[in-house]
């Protein structure tokens, strides 16, 4: 009897932990537009926008270093050291963006990905 009582204690538990997740399994998790992103990173920007604009691209960047896997994937970014500075790429994506309103409602991490991969393509072989 303590087993089925304990075992029917621990689905309930179980449950009241598990089914608010299930509600929320069809919400839309809204994603930064590129007209946002730029809208933060435009100069000369408050320290908290600069900051936001720099995690949020360097993130990208660092997501595309992390997960691409080198023998199964070419890399398509490929920057040349020394780089030009933080402020220089920002301000060139800010002109690039700018300049393809089309671009403006998609999301912000594609954008900038393409944008890296056109300003640092890598060398054909």
């Amino acid at each position: 009897m303590k087993k089925i009582t304990l075992a029917l204690a621990t689905a309930t538990a179980l449950s009241t932990l598990f089914l608010p997740l299930a509600s929320h399994a069809d919400e839309r998790i809204p994603v930064l537009s590129t007209q946002e992103l730029v809208k933060e990173c435009k100069f000369p920007a408050s320290p908290e926008s600069r900051s936001f604009c720099i995690g949020y691209t360097t993130a990208i960047y660092d997501t595309y270093l992390a997960t691409r896997h080198p023998q199964r994937a070419k890399p398509f970014i490929c920057v040349k050291q020394p780089g030009p500075t933080r402020d220089e790429v920002i301000g060139e994506f800010v002109k690039f963006a700018e300049s393809a309103p089309q671009l403006g409602t998609q999301p912000a991490s594609g954008t900038v990905l393409g944008f890296l991969a056109m300003r640092f393509p890598c060398a054909k072989k």
